[in-house]
Protein backbone atom coordinates (compact mmCIF):
# COMPACT_ATOMS: atom_id res chain seq x y z
CA UNK A 1 0.00 0.00 0.00
CA UNK A 2 2.78 2.45 0.89
CA UNK A 3 4.55 1.89 -2.44
CA UNK A 4 1.35 2.78 -4.29
CA UNK A 5 0.87 5.90 -2.16
CA UNK A 6 4.46 6.97 -2.79
CA UNK A 7 4.10 6.44 -6.54
CA UNK A 8 0.87 8.45 -6.59
CA UNK A 9 2.53 11.14 -4.48
CA UNK A 10 5.50 11.41 -6.84
CA UNK A 11 3.25 11.74 -9.87
CA UNK A 12 1.24 14.47 -8.16
CA UNK A 13 4.37 16.32 -7.11
CA UNK A 14 5.85 16.28 -10.62
CA UNK A 15 2.64 17.73 -12.02
CA UNK A 16 2.41 20.29 -9.23
CA UNK A 17 5.98 21.44 -9.83
CA UNK A 18 4.77 23.35 -12.89
CA UNK A 19 2.27 25.44 -10.89
CA UNK A 20 2.88 29.19 -10.59
CA UNK A 21 3.26 31.08 -7.32
CA UNK A 22 -0.36 32.36 -7.39
CA UNK A 23 -1.66 28.85 -8.11
CA UNK A 24 0.42 27.40 -5.28
CA UNK A 25 -0.68 30.07 -2.83
CA UNK A 26 -4.37 29.61 -3.61
CA UNK A 27 -4.06 25.94 -2.69
CA UNK A 28 -2.04 26.68 0.46
CA UNK A 29 -4.71 29.18 1.50
CA UNK A 30 -7.50 26.65 1.08
CA UNK A 31 -5.69 24.05 3.20
CA UNK A 32 -5.76 26.48 6.11
CA UNK A 33 -9.19 27.88 5.31
CA UNK A 34 -10.91 24.50 5.30
CA UNK A 35 -9.68 23.82 8.85
CA UNK A 36 -10.76 27.32 9.88
CA UNK A 37 -14.21 26.76 8.36
CA UNK A 38 -14.64 23.36 10.02
CA UNK A 39 -12.92 24.17 13.32
CA UNK A 40 -15.82 23.19 15.55
CA UNK A 41 -16.54 19.83 13.93
CA UNK A 42 -12.87 18.85 13.82
CA UNK A 43 -12.38 19.91 17.45
CA UNK A 44 -15.31 17.77 18.53
CA UNK A 45 -13.96 14.77 16.60
CA UNK A 46 -10.52 15.22 18.19
CA UNK A 47 -11.97 15.36 21.71
CA UNK A 48 -14.13 12.28 21.17
CA UNK A 49 -11.32 10.22 19.67
CA UNK A 50 -8.31 11.23 21.77
CA UNK A 51 -10.14 11.86 25.08
CA UNK A 52 -7.82 14.73 25.92
CA UNK A 53 -7.81 18.51 25.77
CA UNK A 54 -10.53 21.15 25.86
CA UNK A 55 -13.11 21.56 23.09
CA UNK A 56 -13.18 25.37 23.15
CA UNK A 57 -9.38 25.52 23.10
CA UNK A 58 -9.18 23.11 20.17
CA UNK A 59 -11.63 25.30 18.26
CA UNK A 60 -9.45 28.32 19.02
CA UNK A 61 -6.34 26.38 18.02
CA UNK A 62 -7.86 25.25 14.71
CA UNK A 63 -8.92 28.77 13.82
CA UNK A 64 -5.89 30.54 15.26
CA UNK A 65 -3.20 28.35 13.72
CA UNK A 66 -4.90 28.39 10.33
CA UNK A 67 -5.02 32.20 10.36
CA UNK A 68 -1.54 32.92 11.67
CA UNK A 69 0.19 30.38 9.39
CA UNK A 70 -1.56 31.62 6.24
CA UNK A 71 -0.90 35.23 7.22
CA UNK A 72 2.80 34.38 7.49
CA UNK A 73 2.98 32.38 4.24
CA UNK A 74 0.86 34.41 1.86
CA UNK A 75 3.48 36.98 0.85
CA UNK A 76 6.50 34.65 0.83
CA UNK A 77 8.12 33.58 -2.45
CA UNK A 78 8.66 29.85 -2.92
CA UNK A 79 8.59 29.42 -6.72
CA UNK A 80 11.40 30.35 -9.09
CA UNK A 81 13.65 33.27 -8.13
CA UNK A 82 12.95 34.03 -4.49
CA UNK A 83 15.85 36.35 -3.60
CA UNK A 84 18.69 38.34 -5.15
CA UNK A 85 21.41 39.67 -2.85
CA UNK A 86 22.51 43.11 -4.05
CA UNK A 87 25.89 42.83 -2.29
CA UNK A 88 26.99 39.27 -3.07
CA UNK A 89 25.16 39.04 -6.42
CA UNK A 90 23.78 35.64 -5.44
CA UNK A 91 20.43 34.72 -7.00
CA UNK A 92 18.39 32.08 -5.16
CA UNK A 93 16.08 29.72 -7.07
CA UNK A 94 13.58 27.65 -5.04
CA UNK A 95 12.92 24.05 -5.98
CA UNK A 96 10.86 21.33 -4.27
CA UNK A 97 12.34 18.46 -2.32
CA UNK A 98 9.73 15.90 -3.45
CA UNK A 99 7.60 13.70 -1.20
CA UNK A 100 7.26 14.77 2.44
CA UNK A 101 6.53 12.08 5.02
CA UNK A 102 4.86 13.72 8.03
CA UNK A 103 4.41 11.90 11.35
CA UNK A 104 1.76 13.67 13.42
CA UNK A 105 0.84 13.35 17.14
CA UNK A 106 -2.31 12.50 19.05
CA UNK A 107 -2.01 15.79 20.96
CA UNK A 108 -2.46 17.96 17.85
CA UNK A 109 -4.22 15.70 15.33
CA UNK A 110 -5.83 18.52 13.30
CA UNK A 111 -3.47 21.47 13.15
CA UNK A 112 -0.25 19.49 12.70
CA UNK A 113 -1.41 17.72 9.49
CA UNK A 114 -2.79 21.07 8.30
CA UNK A 115 0.42 22.91 9.14
CA UNK A 116 2.69 20.31 7.53
CA UNK A 117 0.51 20.20 4.42
CA UNK A 118 0.61 24.01 4.09
CA UNK A 119 4.41 24.03 4.38
CA UNK A 120 4.87 21.11 1.98
CA UNK A 121 2.55 22.49 -0.67
CA UNK A 122 4.05 26.00 -0.34
CA UNK A 123 7.29 24.45 -1.60
CA UNK A 124 5.49 22.52 -4.39
CA UNK A 125 6.03 19.22 -2.60
CA UNK A 126 3.52 16.45 -2.09
CA UNK A 127 2.85 15.03 1.38
CA UNK A 128 1.80 11.77 3.01
CA UNK A 129 0.65 12.00 6.64
CA UNK A 130 1.18 9.17 9.12
CA UNK A 131 -1.22 10.05 11.96
CA UNK A 132 -1.07 8.71 15.48
CA UNK A 133 -3.24 5.55 15.65
CA UNK A 134 -5.30 7.07 18.50
CA UNK A 135 -6.16 10.06 16.31
CA UNK A 136 -6.47 8.46 12.89
CA UNK A 137 -10.16 9.30 12.28
CA UNK A 138 -10.06 13.02 13.00
CA UNK A 139 -6.77 13.38 11.12
CA UNK A 140 -8.20 11.47 8.15
CA UNK A 141 -11.28 13.72 8.17
CA UNK A 142 -9.00 16.74 8.08
CA UNK A 143 -7.19 15.44 5.00
CA UNK A 144 -10.50 14.44 3.39
CA UNK A 145 -11.81 18.01 3.78
CA UNK A 146 -8.54 19.44 2.48
CA UNK A 147 -8.64 17.28 -0.64
CA UNK A 148 -12.27 18.11 -1.39
CA UNK A 149 -11.41 21.81 -1.31
CA UNK A 150 -8.10 21.81 -3.22
CA UNK A 151 -9.47 19.47 -5.90
CA UNK A 152 -11.72 22.34 -6.96
CA UNK A 153 -8.58 24.44 -7.56
CA UNK A 154 -7.03 21.86 -9.86
CA UNK A 155 -4.61 20.32 -7.36
CA UNK A 156 -3.25 16.99 -8.65
CA UNK A 157 -4.86 13.89 -7.18
CA UNK A 158 -2.60 12.50 -4.46
CA UNK A 159 -0.92 15.79 -3.57
CA UNK A 160 -2.06 15.37 0.07
CA UNK A 161 -2.56 11.81 1.36
CA UNK A 162 -2.92 10.10 4.72
CA UNK A 163 -2.38 6.54 5.92
CA UNK A 164 -5.91 5.57 6.97
CA UNK A 165 -4.84 2.54 9.03
CA UNK A 166 -1.61 3.72 10.65
CA UNK A 167 0.86 1.50 12.47
CA UNK A 168 4.46 1.70 13.61
CA UNK A 169 5.56 -0.48 10.68
CA UNK A 170 3.77 1.69 8.13
CA UNK A 171 5.16 4.86 9.67
CA UNK A 172 8.70 3.46 9.58
CA UNK A 173 8.21 2.41 5.96
CA UNK A 174 6.97 5.87 5.03
CA UNK A 175 10.01 7.48 6.63
CA UNK A 176 12.29 5.26 4.55
CA UNK A 177 10.45 5.91 1.27
CA UNK A 178 9.81 9.65 1.51
CA UNK A 179 12.36 12.26 0.39
CA UNK A 180 12.21 14.17 3.67
CA UNK A 181 10.65 13.39 7.06
CA UNK A 182 8.89 15.75 9.46
CA UNK A 183 8.30 14.03 12.82
CA UNK A 184 6.18 15.68 15.52
CA UNK A 185 5.56 13.43 18.50
CA UNK A 186 7.32 11.34 21.12
CA UNK A 187 11.09 11.13 21.35
CA UNK A 188 11.10 7.51 20.17
CA UNK A 189 9.39 8.46 16.92
CA UNK A 190 11.66 11.45 16.42
CA UNK A 191 14.72 9.26 16.93
CA UNK A 192 13.36 6.79 14.38
CA UNK A 193 12.93 9.67 11.92
CA UNK A 194 16.56 10.69 12.32
CA UNK A 195 17.57 7.05 11.85
CA UNK A 196 15.51 6.60 8.67
CA UNK A 197 18.37 7.43 6.32
CA UNK A 198 16.48 10.44 4.97
CA UNK A 199 16.76 14.15 5.82
CA UNK A 200 14.56 14.68 8.85
CA UNK A 201 13.15 17.41 11.06
CA UNK A 202 12.06 16.46 14.54
CA UNK A 203 11.26 18.05 17.87
CA UNK A 204 12.56 17.70 21.40
CA UNK A 205 10.68 17.39 24.67
CA UNK A 206 9.35 20.56 26.26
CA UNK A 207 9.74 21.66 29.87
CA UNK A 208 9.17 25.40 29.80
CA UNK A 209 10.70 27.14 32.81
CA UNK A 210 9.07 30.45 33.72
CA UNK A 211 10.94 33.16 35.61
CA UNK A 212 8.89 35.83 37.36
CA UNK A 213 11.05 38.94 37.79
CA UNK A 214 10.67 41.52 40.53
CA UNK A 215 8.81 44.84 40.31
CA UNK A 216 6.17 43.66 37.86
CA UNK A 217 2.39 43.25 37.95
CA UNK A 218 2.12 39.77 39.49
CA UNK A 219 -1.59 39.55 38.77
CA UNK A 220 -1.07 40.19 35.05
CA UNK A 221 1.79 37.68 34.96
CA UNK A 222 -0.27 35.04 36.77
CA UNK A 223 -3.15 35.46 34.32
CA UNK A 224 -0.86 34.96 31.32
CA UNK A 225 0.97 32.00 32.84
CA UNK A 226 -2.28 30.27 33.79
CA UNK A 227 -3.76 30.96 30.35
CA UNK A 228 -0.75 29.23 28.83
CA UNK A 229 -0.56 26.31 31.26
CA UNK A 230 -4.28 25.50 31.03
CA UNK A 231 -4.63 25.82 27.26
CA UNK A 232 -5.97 22.51 25.92
CA UNK A 233 -5.41 21.01 29.39
CA UNK A 234 -1.66 21.40 29.15
CA UNK A 235 -0.86 19.17 26.16
CA UNK A 236 1.08 21.83 24.28
CA UNK A 237 4.84 21.12 24.33
CA UNK A 238 5.55 24.83 24.81
CA UNK A 239 3.25 25.04 27.83
CA UNK A 240 4.51 26.57 31.07
CA UNK A 241 5.86 24.07 33.63
CA UNK A 242 7.20 26.14 36.52
CA UNK A 243 6.92 29.41 38.42
CA UNK A 244 10.32 30.65 39.62
CA UNK A 245 9.71 33.65 41.91
CA UNK A 246 11.82 35.70 44.30
CA UNK A 247 11.61 34.51 47.90
CA UNK A 248 10.50 37.94 49.14
CA UNK A 249 7.72 38.05 46.51
CA UNK A 250 6.71 34.40 46.74
CA UNK A 251 3.61 34.82 48.91
CA UNK A 252 2.39 37.73 46.78
CA UNK A 253 2.96 35.72 43.59
CA UNK A 254 1.11 32.72 44.99
CA UNK A 255 -1.78 34.98 46.03
CA UNK A 256 -1.95 36.32 42.48
CA UNK A 257 -2.21 32.76 41.22
CA UNK A 258 -4.84 31.85 43.80
CA UNK A 259 -6.85 34.93 42.85
CA UNK A 260 -6.84 33.69 39.25
CA UNK A 261 -8.05 30.15 39.92
CA UNK A 262 -4.97 28.25 41.07
CA UNK A 263 -4.95 25.67 43.84
CA UNK A 264 -1.68 26.14 45.72
CA UNK A 265 -0.76 22.93 47.52
CA UNK A 266 0.70 23.57 50.98
CA UNK A 267 0.54 20.05 52.43
CA UNK A 268 3.45 17.64 51.93
CA UNK A 269 0.95 14.77 52.01
CA UNK A 270 -1.12 16.25 49.18
CA UNK A 271 2.01 17.03 47.19
CA UNK A 272 3.14 13.41 47.47
CA UNK A 273 -0.29 12.23 46.27
CA UNK A 274 -0.13 14.47 43.22
CA UNK A 275 3.44 13.41 42.48
CA UNK A 276 2.50 9.73 42.59
CA UNK A 277 -0.54 10.33 40.37
CA UNK A 278 1.33 12.33 37.73
CA UNK A 279 4.42 10.15 37.54
CA UNK A 280 4.72 6.39 37.31
CA UNK A 281 8.27 5.43 38.19
CA UNK A 282 10.49 7.92 36.35
CA UNK A 283 7.98 8.61 33.57
CA UNK A 284 4.86 10.73 33.29
CA UNK A 285 1.66 8.75 33.72
CA UNK A 286 0.03 8.71 30.27
CA UNK A 287 -3.40 8.76 31.88
CA UNK A 288 -2.93 12.35 33.10
CA UNK A 289 -2.04 13.76 29.68
CA UNK A 290 -4.53 16.41 28.62
CA UNK A 291 -6.83 15.82 31.58
CA UNK A 292 -8.58 18.42 33.72
CA UNK A 293 -7.52 19.50 37.21
CA UNK A 294 -10.65 17.79 38.55
CA UNK A 295 -9.68 14.47 36.95
CA UNK A 296 -6.07 14.73 38.16
CA UNK A 297 -7.21 15.53 41.71
CA UNK A 298 -9.53 12.52 41.64
CA UNK A 299 -6.64 10.30 40.53
CA UNK A 300 -4.53 11.72 43.37
CA UNK A 301 -7.30 11.38 45.95
CA UNK A 302 -7.21 15.07 46.80
CA UNK A 303 -10.16 17.44 47.11
CA UNK A 304 -9.72 20.76 45.31
CA UNK A 305 -12.10 23.71 44.90
CA UNK A 306 -14.56 23.57 42.04
CA UNK A 307 -13.40 25.39 38.88
CA UNK A 308 -9.73 25.14 39.83
CA UNK A 309 -7.79 26.12 36.73
CA UNK A 310 -4.27 24.97 37.64
CA UNK A 311 -2.55 23.10 40.48
CA UNK A 312 0.71 24.48 41.94
CA UNK A 313 3.19 22.31 43.86
CA UNK A 314 6.39 23.60 45.46
CA UNK A 315 9.22 21.31 44.36
CA UNK A 316 11.49 19.58 46.88
CA UNK A 317 14.66 20.68 45.10
CA UNK A 318 15.73 21.30 41.52
CA UNK A 319 16.65 19.05 38.59
CA UNK A 320 17.02 15.43 39.59
CA UNK A 321 16.16 16.20 43.21
CA UNK A 322 12.42 16.06 42.44
CA UNK A 323 10.72 14.31 39.53
CA UNK A 324 8.17 17.13 39.50
CA UNK A 325 10.86 19.22 37.77
CA UNK A 326 10.21 17.22 34.57
CA UNK A 327 7.56 17.92 31.93
CA UNK A 328 3.93 17.47 32.99
CA UNK A 329 1.45 17.50 30.08
CA UNK A 330 -1.49 18.55 32.24
CA UNK A 331 -2.55 21.73 34.12
CA UNK A 332 -0.02 21.27 36.95
CA UNK A 333 3.01 23.46 37.67
CA UNK A 334 5.85 23.46 40.18
CA UNK A 335 7.12 26.48 42.09
CA UNK A 336 10.58 27.59 43.19
CA UNK A 337 12.01 30.44 45.28
CA UNK A 338 15.16 32.35 44.37
CA UNK A 339 17.30 34.88 46.23
CA UNK A 340 19.16 36.43 43.28
CA UNK A 341 18.29 36.63 39.60
CA UNK A 342 21.35 34.51 38.76
CA UNK A 343 19.91 31.81 41.03
CA UNK A 344 16.57 31.99 39.16
CA UNK A 345 18.39 31.40 35.87
CA UNK A 346 20.35 28.53 37.40
CA UNK A 347 17.15 26.85 38.63
CA UNK A 348 15.71 27.05 35.12
CA UNK A 349 18.95 25.79 33.57
CA UNK A 350 19.18 22.83 35.95
CA UNK A 351 15.58 21.78 35.27
CA UNK A 352 16.10 22.05 31.51
CA UNK A 353 19.16 19.83 31.71
CA UNK A 354 17.06 16.90 32.94
CA UNK A 355 14.32 17.50 30.34
CA UNK A 356 13.43 20.12 27.76
CA UNK A 357 16.92 21.27 26.80
CA UNK A 358 16.78 23.31 23.62
CA UNK A 359 13.02 23.86 23.58
CA UNK A 360 11.61 27.02 25.19
CA UNK A 361 11.58 29.15 28.31
CA UNK A 362 9.58 32.19 29.40
CA UNK A 363 10.11 35.29 31.49
CA UNK A 364 7.79 37.95 32.84
CA UNK A 365 9.92 41.04 33.31
CA UNK A 366 10.29 44.74 32.55
CA UNK A 367 14.07 44.55 32.85
CA UNK A 368 15.69 44.16 29.42
CA UNK A 369 19.07 43.29 30.97
CA UNK A 370 17.53 40.39 32.87
CA UNK A 371 15.62 39.27 29.78
CA UNK A 372 18.82 39.26 27.71
CA UNK A 373 20.68 37.39 30.47
CA UNK A 374 18.13 34.56 30.35
CA UNK A 375 18.45 34.44 26.57
CA UNK A 376 22.23 34.32 26.80
CA UNK A 377 22.49 31.67 29.53
CA UNK A 378 19.69 29.19 28.87
CA UNK A 379 20.10 26.60 26.12
CA UNK A 380 16.69 27.21 24.55
CA UNK A 381 15.70 27.94 20.98
CA UNK A 382 13.08 30.50 21.94
CA UNK A 383 12.44 32.73 24.95
CA UNK A 384 8.89 34.02 25.33
CA UNK A 385 8.63 37.43 27.03
CA UNK A 386 5.54 38.68 28.90
CA UNK A 387 3.14 36.36 27.07
CA UNK A 388 1.59 32.89 27.47
CA UNK A 389 4.28 30.52 26.21
CA UNK A 390 1.92 27.70 25.23
CA UNK A 391 0.04 29.82 22.70
CA UNK A 392 2.84 32.07 21.41
CA UNK A 393 6.11 30.08 21.24
CA UNK A 394 4.76 28.44 18.10
CA UNK A 395 4.28 31.84 16.47
CA UNK A 396 1.81 34.62 17.09
CA UNK A 397 0.54 37.85 15.57
CA UNK A 398 2.35 39.53 18.48
CA UNK A 399 5.86 38.08 18.12
CA UNK A 400 8.30 37.26 15.35
CA UNK A 401 8.50 33.48 15.76
CA UNK A 402 7.55 31.61 12.58
CA UNK A 403 4.03 30.20 13.05
CA UNK A 404 4.34 26.41 13.28
CA UNK A 405 3.32 23.31 15.19
CA UNK A 406 6.83 21.84 15.02
CA UNK A 407 9.38 23.61 17.22
CA UNK A 408 13.00 22.68 16.66
CA UNK A 409 15.30 22.36 19.68
CA UNK A 410 18.73 22.48 18.07
CA UNK A 411 21.58 20.18 19.00
CA UNK A 412 20.59 20.61 22.67
CA UNK A 413 17.46 18.55 21.93
CA UNK A 414 19.11 16.33 19.27
CA UNK A 415 17.32 18.26 16.50
CA UNK A 416 18.64 19.58 13.20
CA UNK A 417 17.19 23.10 13.59
CA UNK A 418 16.98 25.53 16.51
CA UNK A 419 13.99 27.48 15.21
CA UNK A 420 10.35 26.94 14.36
CA UNK A 421 9.94 24.60 11.41
CA UNK A 422 8.38 26.25 8.35
CA UNK A 423 8.09 26.01 4.56
CA UNK A 424 11.68 27.13 3.93
CA UNK A 425 12.91 23.86 5.44
CA UNK A 426 11.10 22.00 2.65
CA UNK A 427 12.84 23.83 -0.20
CA UNK A 428 15.97 23.00 -2.14
CA UNK A 429 17.76 26.22 -3.11
CA UNK A 430 19.93 26.60 -6.19
CA UNK A 431 22.28 29.58 -5.90
CA UNK A 432 23.55 31.40 -8.95
CA UNK A 433 26.82 33.25 -8.35
CA UNK A 434 26.91 36.22 -10.72
CA UNK A 435 30.22 38.00 -11.20
CA UNK A 436 30.66 40.89 -8.77
CA UNK A 437 31.84 44.01 -10.57
CA UNK A 438 33.92 46.80 -9.04
CA UNK A 439 35.03 44.76 -6.02
CA UNK A 440 38.06 46.20 -4.25
CA UNK A 441 40.35 43.44 -3.01
CA UNK A 442 42.22 44.48 0.12
CA UNK A 443 45.96 44.01 0.46
CA UNK A 444 47.30 41.20 2.60
CA UNK A 445 48.19 43.54 5.46
CA UNK A 446 44.65 44.95 5.48
CA UNK A 447 43.05 41.51 5.34
CA UNK A 448 45.08 40.19 8.26
CA UNK A 449 44.84 43.34 10.36
CA UNK A 450 43.10 42.52 13.66
CA UNK A 451 40.62 44.83 15.33
CA UNK A 452 39.54 44.35 18.94
CA UNK A 453 36.15 45.76 18.01
CA UNK A 454 35.46 42.93 15.55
Amino acid sequence: MLNEMIQKSRQAQKEFESFSQPQVDRIVREIGKVVYDNAEMLAEMAIEETRMGVYEHKVAKNKGKAKVIWNDLKDKKSVGEIYRDPITNIVEIAKPIGVVGAVTPTTNPIVTPMCNAMFAVKGRNSIIVAPHPRAKNCSAKTVELINARIRELGAPEGLVQIIDQPSIDKTNELMQLADVVVATGGMGMVKAAYSSGKPAYGVGAGNVQVIVDRDIDFNAAAQKIIDGRTFDNGIICSGEQSVIAHADDFDAVMKAFSDNGAYVVTSDEEKAKFRNAIFSGDHMNKDVVGQSTEKIAQMAGVEIPKNTRVILLEADGIGNEDILCKEKMCPVMVTFKYQTFDEAVQIAKTNLEIEGNGHSAAIHSDNIDNIKKVGEVLSVSRLVVNAPSATTAGGSFFNGFSPSTTLGCGSWGNNSISENFTYKHLLNISRIGLLREDVKVLGDDEIWAFSTSA
